[in-house]
């Protein structure tokens, strides 16, 4: 017996009895060998880890663009965070915490420079609109590994592609949720986890003082972000347990506390306020860059996406890639001119 199959043994005994099992994975797009050593889950999230995808989460935006501090959180802490709240539930269910975490560090990995700003941007440029969940299985299906992509499992698959629920979507239940509740985990933890993380960044911010935050919301869940995402947790935990585990789920109280505050931050911080102005820069730089690359794709874009797609997805691929700098650095070098200085006596180019 490998240590994969002893491994995957231990999850049939040990498992809940509607946890995914990695033994029992419905497969990859196209078919390999097992590893000796890893199930298949544990084996997409070490694919995840060393992509250069997950990488660039370090220099991309959560909400605030280019913020003075070294505290506020970026895409790739918000999807650390994602993945230890999805972990702690897993565990405390008895579900297969390696899917949850594979899925949790690969599901922004589709997310443009400038956070959300950013994809609403794409959204208008691209023709057909940009959504960074469709965005993340491109990546993980075919822009990774030049091309060939990550070869994730069916599971991890579908739990990226119905991990969104946007800005009025419900994170329990629905006919889009994730087969798997380890991939149902995963939605309601990004929620639980950015609509504390944002308010904590946002009130660092001078946005919002904490005070601001809905009464309700507040009686119900705790004034801290560490005691609301303490209490969201265990509701989630034990009123799951409560109904046998047919689905992740939320009570009522719970749930209506958490959408109240997720509601809020849309109005005082997501869609209002200085974090907006800032974004109106990120505007014109996509904007512009988008029409650049797009003239010149010689010279910006893989050659093969826009052969075998398009210029236009070739453009959506680069741009969405981007990190923040690496967009505000390619910005400056087209479109600022450089600084003159006199040396020797003559006018020439720094």
């Amino acid at each position: 017996m490998t240590i994969r199959e002893e491994l995957e043994a231990r999850e049939r005994q040990f498992l809940a009895p509607q946890a995914a099992l990695s033994a029992e994975s419905r497969g990859r797009l196209r078919p390999e060998p097992e590893d000796d050593m890893r199930p298949a889950f544990q084996r997409d999230r070490d694919r995840v880890i060393h992509c250069k995808s997950f990488r660039r989460l370090k220099h991309k935006t959560q909400v605030f663009f280019s913020p003075e501090g070294d505290h506020y959180r970026t895409r790739l802490t918000h999807t650390l965070e994602v993945s230890q709240i999805a972990r702690t539930i897993s565990k405390s269910l008895h579900l297969n915490e390696d899917l949850a975490e594979a899925i949790a560090l690969g599901h922004d990995l589709g997310h443009t420079p400038f956070g959300h700003w950013g994809e609403r941007v794409l959204d208008k440029l691209v023709p057909g609109g940009f959504n960074h969940t469709a965005q993340s299985i491109r990546v993980v299906d075919l822009l990774e590994r030049n091309g060939d992509g990550l070869n994730l499992t069916w599971e991890v698959r579908n739990g990226i592609a119905r991990h969104s629920k946007g800005k009025s979507g419900t994170p329990i239940g629905g006919e889009d949720a994730a087969a798997t509740l380890e991939g149902q985990s995963i939605r309601v933890s990004d929620l639980v986890a950015y609509v504390n993380h944002d308010t904590d960044d946002a009130a660092r911010a001078g946005l919002l003082v904490e005070e601001a935050l809905p009464p309700s919301a507040v009686r119900r869940l705790g004034r801290s972000p560490s005691e609301r995402i303490g209490r969201m947790v265990r509701d989630i935990v034990m009123t799951t347990r409560a109904a046998g585990l047919d689905r992740i789920r939320m009570s009522d109280e719970v749930l209506a506390a958490t959408l109240d505050l997720r509601a809020f931050l849309y109005g005082a911080v997501y869609e209002k306020g200085a974090s907006t102005s800032e974004f109106s820069k990120a505007t014109d730089i996509l904007g512009l860059l988008w029409e650049k690359v797009r003239e010149h794709p010689e010279e910006f874009l893989e050659a093969h996406i826009v052969e075998r797609d398009g210029i236009d997805a070739a453009a959506r691929d680069f741009l969405a890639g981007m990190t923040d700098r690496y967009a505000v650095g390619l910005f400056e070098r087209l479109f600022i001119p450089r600084p003159w200085v006199v040396a020797a006596g003559a006018w020439q180019r720094d």
